[in-house]
C-alpha cells in the first residue's frame, strides 16, 4: 500500500477561521502558507502549501471580504468547530474517461463542472472538478479535478512541506477501498470513525494534521 495515494492532486484542510489555522500551521511547521485566492460566489478563500511533486495542501475557510453565499460554503466549512482534513482530490490523466470508468463500475463521482479563481498576481486559474450529491459523503473518496491549460498550483512557487504519508479510518474500510478502486487510486485505511490525517516533513521535523 502506498504511503501517498496514487494520482493525488491535493488535500483539503477546512477551517471556520482561516487566519487562525494558517497561523497555527506556520507555528507548528515553521512554513508559512501562501495566499491562494478567493472563490467567487462561494464565500471562501484559500492558502496553499506544496506537498512536493505535483501535489499540494489547500487550507480553505470563510472569506471575510465576501458576503455569505446563498447556500452553504463548500466542504462543510459552516459546520466546523475547528480545522479538519475533510477530503482530497485526484487528477486522473483523462477526467471524463475516469468519470465514465467509475460509473461503469457502479460509482458516480458526479459530472465535471467548471470553476475559477484569480491568484494574487491577477492570473486567472480555471479548472474542472466533480462535486455532487452522488459523491460519497465521508470525504474519504476523492473528487476528481482537471487543471486544463492553467498552471498547476504546485508549480507556482509555493512554500514546500514534503508529504510523508496520508491515512484514514472508516467504519467499513472495505466499502471505501472498493470505491477507491473504481477511481484507480487507494488510501491507507483502518477501522474507526471517519477521519483523514496526513504527515509532512518540515523544518521542525515531521508534523501530523488530522
Amino acid at each position: 500500500m502506498n504511503a501517498i495515494p496514487p494520482l493525488l492532486d491535493h488535500l483539503v484542510l477546512a477551517t471556520p477561521d482561516l487566519t487562525a489555522t494558517v497561523a497555527e500551521f506556520a507555528r507548528r511547521t515553521g512554513v508559512t502558507p501562501a495566499v491562494g485566492g478567493a472563490h467567487p460566489d462561494l464565500g471562501t478563500r484559500n492558502y496553499l502549501v506544496s506537498l512536493g511533486g505535483s501535489s499540494y495542501l489547500e487550507i480553505i475557510g470563510p472569506d471575510p471580504e465576501q458576503s455569505p453565499p446563498e447556500s452553504f460554503r463548500p466542504f462543510g466549512v459552516d459546520g466546523l468547530t475547528g480545522a479538519r482534513t475533510v477530503t482530497w482530490a485526484i487528477s486522473p490523466p483523462d477526467l471524463d474517461a475516469a468519470v465514465a470508468a467509475a460509473r461503469a463500475r457502479d460509482y458516480d463521482p458526479g459530472s465535471p463542472h467548471p470553476m475559477s479563481r484569480r491568484r494574487p498576481d491577477g492570473t486567472l486559474l480555471e479548472w474542472r472538478l466533480t462535486d455532487s450529491d452522488t459523491a460519497h459523503p465521508s470525504g474519504l473518496v476523492p473528487f476528481l479535478i482537471d487543471w486544463g491549460s492553467s498552471v498547476h498550483p504546485s508549480a507556482s512557487g509555493l512554500p514546500v512541506t514534503p508529504l510523508v504519508e496520508v491515512s484514514a479510518t472508516a467504519p467499513d474500510p472495505g466499502e471505501i477501498r472498493a470505491l477507491l478502486a473504481t477511481l484507480g487510486t487507494e488510501l491507507r485505511l483502518g477501522e474507526g470513525p471517519v477521519g483523514i490525517s496526513f504527515t509532512v516533513e518540515t523544518p521542525k521535523g515531521p508534523v501530523t494534521f488530522g
